[in-house]
């Protein structure tokens, strides 16, 4: 069972990417098309009730919006009766939410609940009363026995609005629950799930990708940092064929299994990034936030690609749904500092191709495996040494109820780093995005109104990044240097770059 809170960030421009080599890289269309236009035709608005009201409207360049309220679909009454196993979890995730402020919201929520439905009541009694005939003075006692009750009612729905307001707020920031594997604890304590290959032996001495990158005449950050500010980077000459190759080899690859490719919007709104379990606003945030509007930059592909079915019942049909998604991203980084650090490994502006999955819950453990199988293969075939980590608790967001990081041998650096993962999410994104399916429903056309098929279900989400284009360059670079300073280009990615089989210094 998940419950429900916080998450990221978006960007203005696109990246047009080279053409792939083969039309056959694109997979036979599925019998249910999943592309947004179909899927939509094949979905049926989910009906807005007061556990998924979500909204957003406009903002005018004029003046700021005002902030909206949107609810998420908590099961409070599943915390209430779980609140023991609900604060284990808060407390071996390290989380800050307040289980105890949460459980007496809900407490007072139901009290003020109950005398609003008894004033009801008594209200439609006397308005029965005054049905018949009556003598003036007892008209006029219930005349103003009526003004007292709506006087009345007035001020408990003022008092119930604020009380669900403020409950949700609190109930958003309770974690995911956690699988029952996930080591407990911080960072240190994640597990290592499987080891690929060795790491390569070198009979020169070694350099990272920021000299080579200098040698070579593929990276220029100090341009960047008087255009831009720090963390910032132009790749130049082979590196930006290297990119375009990894970002289509990448697609190409996930297609072939089954993903529907995607191109996203770049900015989203603040309460896109909220319902997808991410706080876009605040001082630890790592989303950029445009000023005077509700919108900010994607710091993932995730966002909009989960935004796509919001508010939607989706046929049973139509699952899965397998997106991959193109983006550039957009983190703050805020604290990130050091030669831990440096070079592409953490920067403000990236490209990445993200992997999203939309399915029925009894699968999405099945479907983690899958996405993190994936990833392993393709780094794999890159020739990459690398270890996947079962991620420990306090390591995992919000929005995750389990986590697999696969982390890579950087020779130049001398350590492994992330550079790729992938998080199950459960219903969590999903209650908050009000994204359902119905289990009963076959057809591949949209339910009819009124009919029968069963109340409908929340779907699960799943996220794993295919491509980090940074990172690889950085893995590629460190990994893959030679004596005479030159850097072969992987097997898999040279009918991506024209045939170049390597990148050579330009000046001796």
């Amino acid at each position: 069972m998940a419950l429900h809170h916080c998450f990221t960030s978006s960007t203005f421009k696109s990246l047009k990417l080279a053409a792939l080599p083969s039309l056959s890289l694109f997979p036979p269309r599925p019998k249910t098309p999943p592309v947004r236009q179909l899927l939509r035709a094949l979905s049926v608005s989910a009906a807005v009730d007061q556990s998924t009201v979500a909204g957003a409207s406009a903002s005018t360049r004029e003046e700021t919006p005002k902030p909206h309220r949107w609810k998420a679909a908590i099961d409070f009454k599943w915390i209430r009766e779980n609140k023991e196993s609900v604060a284990v979890n808060i407390k071996n995730r390290n989380s800050s939410a307040n289980l105890g402020l949460v459980l007496e919201l809900y407490e007072r929520l139901l009290n003020v609940q109950k005398e609003v439905e008894r004033l009801r009541a008594e209200r439609n009694v006397v308005a029965n009363k005054m049905k018949g005939k009556l003598e003036p003075a007892e008209r006029q006692k219930l005349i103003e026995e009526g003004k007292k009750l709506k006087d009345a009612l007035v001020s408990l729905e003022e008092d119930l609005l604020k009380l669900s307001d403020d409950l949700q707020q609190e109930a958003q920031c309770i974690p995911n629950m956690t699988h029952p594997d996930v080591p407990v604890g911080g960072e240190d304590c994640s597990t290592v799930r499987q080891v690929v290959s060795k790491p390569r032996e070198f009979s020169f001495p070694l350099k990272d990708h920021v000299q080579l990158g200098k040698e070579l005449d593929l990276l220029d950050f100090d341009a960047a940092a008087e255009v831009s500010g720090s963390k910032f980077y132009y790749l130049k000459n082979e590196a930006v064929l290297l990119e375009m190759a990894l970002v289509n080899w990448t697609l190409s690859e996930v297609m072939k299994r089954g993903f529907v490719p995607l191109t996203t919007p770049e900015i989203v709104r603040s309460s896109l990034i909220e319902k997808c379990g991410f706080q876009p606003r605040g001082t630890t945030t790592q989303v950029y936030s445009i000023e005077n509007t509700d919108q900010c930059l994607i710091g993932t592909a995730e966002i909009p690609v989960g935004g796509i079915h919001m508010d939607s019942i989706l046929p049973n049909s139509s699952l899965p749904l397998k997106y991959v998604a193109f983006s550039h991203c957009f983190r703050t980084e805020a604290g990130a500092a050091g030669t831990a650090t440096r070079g592409l490994y953490r920067v403000h502006q990236f490209s990445k191709v993200e992997m999203f999955i939309i399915c029925r819950p009894e699968e999405s453990n099945a479907y983690h495996e899958e996405l993190i199988g994936i990833e392993e293969d393709l780094f794999a075939s890159l020739g990459f040494h690398f270890r996947t980590m079962e991620m420990a608790s306090e390591d995992l967001g919000a929005p995750a109820y389990r986590k697999f990081d696969v982390e890579a041998w950087m020779p130049g650096l001398g350590r492994y780093g992330e550079i790729s993962s992938a998080s199950n999410c459960t219903d969590y994104q999903s209650r908050r995005l009000g994204i359902r399916y119905r289990p009963d429903s076959s057809s591949s056309s949209a339910i009819p109104k009124g009919k029968n098929v069963g109340p409908p279900q929340f779907v699960h989400t799943l996220n794993a990044t295919a491509c980090a284009v940074p990172r690889m360059i950085v893995c590629l670079l460190e990994n893959y240097q030679q004596e005479d300073g030159s850097v072969v280009i992987p097997d898999p990615l040279r009918p991506f770059m024209g045939g170049l089989h390597s990148i050579k210094p330009r000046f001796k």
